[in-house]
């Protein structure tokens, strides 16, 4: 199972490729979220070491300080909008992604000014769906803060089955203009009526690119035994830029997957660049 899965998002990727070969330039959407990602973080990061109230209240009250209610309410407000900051700009750069992808994908040849169009033109369900996302990621979060074991397990569970029943939202949301939570129903939907009521993955570009990653721990490592400072700097810059691309590469490419995977679940037909039978294995009947 677990090579056969290997096996299967290994081609896929290799489809998806294939679209991004054709439009490099979308490799700057994911870079500027990135960018625009660190200065969110370090925009609250910052001033809660400075005002030393980063703790979670679990945390602060493990360590012996008093927490209140306001302070608990305070700490997750502040905790809902960095993730509603960090969802917006992240689902922003990637319906630029998913835009072009789409008009990739119907034939045309599409630029970065589109991919920035069409993210300006759905400002307001990219907000919306932003909103949901880390309203759930709040949710999560305050579930596995009650209880260190037994939260983590069931946040994980919730997280999970989350993942599967939005997957198609974002090129629902870019395609169609539909509002967050239609389209969160329509997402479900397709799932349901394509692959049937009970799904599961049956890809991890996570997976493959984590084994991908694995030159650069490689490099560092052959850094620190050549015992010269020089060395283990320039492998670690190596290393770094190394990471830096592949997580562009990915971010990208699961996007377009997405699409294409949409355009199938809606359509029964293969977009360019992907086979039925490929996209027909990617979710599974459990």
């Amino acid at each position: 199972m677990f090579f056969g899965n290997i096996s299967h998002t290994w081609e896929l990727m290799g489809r998806s490729w294939d679209v991004l070969k054709q439009d490099k330039e979308l490799l700057i959407f994911p870079l500027i979220s990135g960018i625009c990602c660190i200065i969110v973080i370090a925009s609250f990061t910052i001033p809660a070491i400075a005002s030393e109230s980063y703790l979670p209240p679990d945390v602060a009250a493990e360590e012996g300080q008093t927490v209140t209610t306001q302070q608990q309410v305070i700490y997750y407000g502040k905790l809902f909008t960095f993730y509603f900051c960090n969802y917006f700009v992240i689902i922003f750069f990637n319906s630029a992604v998913a835009g072009c992808a789409a008009m990739r994908m119907h034939g045309e040849d599409p630029t970065i000014g589109d991919g920035f169009r069409i993210a300006v033109s759905r400002i307001h369900v990219i907000f919306g769906w932003a909103v949901v996302s880390a309203t759930v990621g709040l949710i999560l979060r305050i579930i596995e803060d009650k209880n260190e074991k037994i939260g983590a397990f069931v946040a994980s569970l919730l997280g999970s089955a989350w993942t599967l029943i939005s997957f198609l939202v974002l090129p629902i949301l870019v395609i169609e203009n539909t509002g967050p939570f239609e389209a969160l129903k329509k997402s479900t939907g397709l799932l349901k009526k394509t692959w049937g009521a009970q799904v599961g993955a049956n890809f991890s570009f996570g997976m493959i690119f984590f084994l991908l990653f694995l030159p650069a721990v490689l490099v560092v490592v052959l850094g620190f035994l050549s015992q010269s400072g020089v060395v283990l700097a320039i492998c670690i810059g190596i290393a770094v830029l190394y990471a830096i691309t592949l997580s562009l590469i990915q971010s990208v490419l699961s996007v377009i997957f997405q699409t294409a995977l949409y355009y199938f679940a809606e359509s029964g037909t293969a977009p360019f660049g992907y086979s039925e039978r490929l996209l027909s294995d990617s979710v599974r009947q459990k």
